[in-house]
């Protein structure tokens, strides 16, 4: 834990020394983030026991499958497109998730990997109001986003139809001995190395961006049966189907895109979409477009990443989530708390 905690501090402390000025750019935007930016936010992120995502780090150093590609996944065509990812997040609750686990930030969680065909992410958000009938909702995100990982590596995935992908995930979950109870939103994408389009399937408020010359230029489609309820897949108890939201795969929202080279490609949960705008993340970036190096790369992720943890508990902060809700007639002020999951991607 020890070694962990010192690794952290190191990757923040990097991240907060080359992004201060960028940072301090969104948060005299924000208003109320300006407290807590620099180091005064280094010091809120150690007390908080930040759980940056290491393995990332630990990734551009030892030329993993994940980044870089490996001798497994076949010799790489350099003409192919490929992605440069890395990930950082936070559990919403630091104390019931005091330790970090590869794969998961509290009820979120997330997977990238890649073959010599295409590099796939994904990320899910457990619905936590199973947690009142007993239930852990990380628990049934975290098997879907594992099975989404090991079964992209199978013979017959295509890698052109990410909608398969969760489908199947969602039907091996479905057919566990032991149900594994419980609902999640998930977005998960793959790029195509020989084209360089990207294809994606979402259900629920998860989703992506990709960033362009300064611009958003494509954005996944936010799926919403009514205010703060969004589709997602789900596993009920036993006679309980009728009294529970849910939503098979074939409800994913598709989406296809041309990437190009210097393109920013970010997926996250709506810890970070209900927080932080699309300006402000646009702010921060911008500045990342063309970076291919991880360690470089890993200071924008926790950037985005930390700026949403610290608006979600800003009682005073004008979030995309009070927009949404006022636009409903309902008066949600500040921030919303949640888990924050990041993956940040540079198509090179």
């Amino acid at each position: 834990m020890n070694e962990y905690l010192d690794n952290a501090r190191r990757s923040i402390q990097r991240a907060m020394s080359s992004s201060y000025h960028s940072l301090s750019t969104v948060a005299s935007t924000a208003g109320g983030l300006a407290a807590t930016t620099g180091m005064q936010l280094i010091g809120r992120l150690l007390g908080l026991k930040a759980q940056a995502s290491t393995d990332s780090m630990t990734d551009s150093w030892t030329t993993s499958s994940t980044d870089l590609g490996s001798p497994s996944a076949g010799a790489l065509d350099e003409q192919q497109t490929r992605l440069v990812s890395v990930v950082c997040g936070f559990p919403k609750d630091i104390v019931m998730y005091p330790e970090y686990v590869k794969g998961q930030f509290g009820e979120d969680a997330w997977f990238k990997t890649s073959t010599s065909k295409a590099d796939t992410l994904g990320v899910a958000d457990g619905v936590g109001g199973w947690r009142v009938y007993g239930i852990d909702p990380g628990l049934f995100s975290r098997f879907l986003m594992r099975s989404c990982e090991r079964l992209a590596h199978t013979s017959d995935f295509d890698s052109t139809r990410p909608e398969h992908l969760l489908a199947r995930a969602y039907c091996n979950l479905l057919e566990q001995k032991q149900p594994i109870l419980g609902s999640c939103t998930a977005c998960v994408l793959t790029l195509h190395r020989e084209s360089g389009i990207l294809y994606a399937a979402n259900i629920g408020d998860s989703g992506l961006l990709v960033i362009r010359n300064g611009a958003v230029v494509c954005r996944s489609v936010e799926q919403q049966h009514h205010f703060n309820t969004p589709y997602q897949l789900a596993v009920p108890p036993p006679g309980q189907g009728l009294n529970v939201l849910t939503d098979g795969p074939e409800c994913a929202a598709l989406l296809e895109f041309d990437m190009q080279p210097g393109d920013i490609l970010m997926l996250a949960t709506d810890g970070v979409y209900d927080n932080v705008s699309e300006e402000l993340l646009l702010q921060v970036l911008s500045h990342a477009a063309g970076v291919t190096d991880p360690v470089k790369l890993q200071m924008y992720a926790n950037s985005v990443a930390l700026m949403a943890r610290s608006l979600s508990f800003n009682p005073h902060h004008e979030s995309p989530f009070t927009q949404n809700a006022r636009r409903h007639n309902i008066d949600a002020p500040g921030g919303k708390p949640d888990d924050v999951t990041v993956i940040l991607a540079s198509v090179v």
